[in-house]
């Protein structure tokens, strides 16, 4: 038999269990107040309904003045693009242009050895010179044939003759005429001027050679910049817009935007259409014409051009950020008068900066959520911390704001879309 004092002794394993519970216990009431708290304590945030409020930032949807615009990827063209070739052989002896230089038309941008044109010449005002006294002596000798022909001193014949004379000489001159002044036009040859006024390209012949006018480079290259052009492809479905707008009177706005879209380059406005559409890109190309006197725009250079086609009046805005994308569609969170928020499906229209325009759907006066839209869903109460007034907060074209098209997608280079500026770009 075993001790009394060993009977009575409870087994270890008791303790244990009676250990093991009691931490349990207070583990679990530990965390079943830590997630009390973060549900629905003070400060919580969760998106439990009615267990707490979820903080929000917000903007009024405003009725403002929205331009549409039509965006493309575009080139610059210059209004003129010369290749100054020599119209003579001979050797370059003189240039009097700088690279890079202004020109006007008419200048004197280079001189060719002028002698052998100039040799050419004396010979044949010497050939002229030779026939036409020949010409004269045969006018007398027929004046004399008619005198002697009216007094019965002389033959039919021979006056014919010598007035067949006169005429062969008269010939003779004039084809001398048209050496001499073929020979002139030589000679002004070897004075190579600009044909146009623009900006001079670097020399592509230097002095002491030989330059042919059949050279296919030439002998320097011009760009007319003022004005200068911007050659714009639309997508053949945007074709009857644009005409429309064309027909509605006035010239349309054009702005160049750098590569960025943050800046605007330069602002023309649209000169017009081509009469075909490309059956490779199945597009056709607008020309945009600008001043460019401050030279901004350079030959060949890509920008992004905006096409300003018209200007809705009156329309419902509201900022983009606020548009959500999903099963319903496009679709925003209204918050109503009783801090609860609504989901509301929207039809939008076209967009810009970073306003778009609704359609239907929305209410100029309604607030939207900006902020916190994915802790919410249909009836959350909210707590709005930050409000917008709307379309008076969107950043002017200026501040070098991207562009977005109607899905909320920046505007990517080559993008042919309509979409629309803010206000303060009308």
């Amino acid at each position: 038999m075993k001790p009394a004092t060993e009977q009575s002794k409870p087994p270890v394993s008791v303790f244990k269990i009676a250990l093991v519970a009691a931490l349990l216990g207070v583990a679990w009431l530990g965390w079943h107040n830590w997630k009390g708290s973060a549900a629905g304590g003070p400060g919580g945030q969760g998106g439990k309904r009615g267990a707490g409020l979820v903080v929000v930032s917000t903007a009024t949807a405003t009725r403002g003045d929205m331009p549409v615009y039509l965006t493309a990827l575009g080139s610059v063209v210059p209004e003129n693009t010369v290749t100054v070739h020599s119209r003579v052989d001979g050797q370059l002896e003189r240039i009097h242009f700088t690279e890079g230089q202004q020109v006007h038309a008419g200048q004197l941008l280079a001189e060719l050895d002028a002698r052998a044109y100039q040799a050419q010449l004396t010979q044949a005002e010497g050939q002229l010179a030779r026939d036409q006294a020949t010409l004269d002596n045969a006018r007398l000798d027929l004046a004399r044939y008619k005198t002697l022909l009216e007094q019965n001193s002389t033959s039919r014949q021979t006056y014919d003759t010598q007035l067949a004379t006169v005429r062969q000489s008269e010939g003779t001159v004039k084809y001398d005429q048209g050496v001499v002044a073929n020979a002139r036009v030589q000679l002004v040859y070897t004075r190579i001027t600009a044909p146009v006024g623009g900006r001079v390209g670097l020399k592509q012949v230097d002095l002491g050679n030989i330059v042919h006018s059949s050279d296919t480079t030439g002998v320097v290259v011009i760009t007319q910049m003022q004005p200068a052009n911007v050659v714009l492809a639309i997508p053949e479905n945007q074709i009857d817009t644009v005409l429309k707008a064309m027909q509605g009177g006035g010239a349309l706005p054009v702005e160049a935007w750098d590569r960025d879209n943050t800046r605007i380059i330069a602002t023309g406005t649209l000169a017009t259409m081509d009469n075909q559409v490309s059956s490779t890109t199945g597009t056709v190309n607008l020309k945009a014409r600008f001043a460019n006197s401050d030279n901004a725009l350079f030959p060949n250079q890509f920008v992004n051009a905006r096409l300003r086609l018209n200007l809705l009046h009156g329309a419902t805005l509201i900022p983009q950020s606020a548009v959500q994308h999903g099963r319903p569609g496009n679709y925003v969170y209204v918050v109503g008068a009783d801090q609860t928020v609504s989901l509301r499906v929207l039809k939008l229209g076209p967009a810009g900066q970073d306003q778009v325009v609704v359609e239907s759907g929305l209410a100029p006066g309604e607030r939207v959520v900006l902020d916190g839209i994915d802790q919410l869903k249909d009836g959350t109460r909210v707590r709005v911390v930050g409000h917008k007034s709307g379309a008076a907060d969107a950043p002017d074209a200026s501040a070098g704001a991207r562009h977005r098209d109607a899905s909320g997608g920046k505007a990517g280079a080559g993008r042919h879309r309509v979409a629309s500026g803010s206000k303060g770009q009308a």
